[in-house]
């Protein structure tokens, strides 16, 4: 399904395993036990997962009684350096056109990518910590 913003499906499993990952604060989870909470396939969640991990952003521990965790503390994670961890990072743009036909004068979207700068300015300010807070207190969003 395409979207406006275009947001994929790997940064949204990103973003809500990490929501759940601090939700349990510094406890192991298993990647069976995310992908099945994510209703995701455990192939899926473990590309994300390899991102993440490459990012700094989450710990992984093999073995028997292994699995993933916080590589930091929430409070130090944003929701944009999420998102750049898996997608790589986001371009500014100004038009949608490869070729822009109108030099920025007369956009058709007016202010729209103002807005778009202050949505990526809003997922830069957000701490993981704050997204979580934010999704426990509106959803049963935790493991368990």
């Amino acid at each position: 399904m395409n979207t406006l913003l275009g947001i994929s499906e790997a940064a949204s499993i990103g973003w809500h395993a990490m929501i759940l990952l601090a939700a349990g604060e510094e406890h192991l989870v298993a990647t069976s036990v995310l992908a099945g909470r994510l209703q995701v396939s455990q192939a899926h969640l473990s590309k994300v997962i390899q991102r993440l991990a490459r990012a700094g952003l989450i710990q992984t521990v093999r073995g028997p009684g292994g699995g993933v965790r916080l590589g930091r503390p929430a409070a130090s994670i944003t929701l944009l350096g999420i998102y750049e961890a898996i997608e790589g990072p986001l371009q500014e743009r100004s038009c949608l056109l490869r070729e822009p036909i109108c030099n920025g004068q007369c956009c058709i979207l007016g202010d729209l990518f103002q807005r778009v700068d202050e949505l990526r300015d809003a997922l830069a300010a957000m701490s993981l910590q704050e997204a979580t807070a934010r999704s426990l207190g509106h959803t049963t969003m935790a493991l368990g």
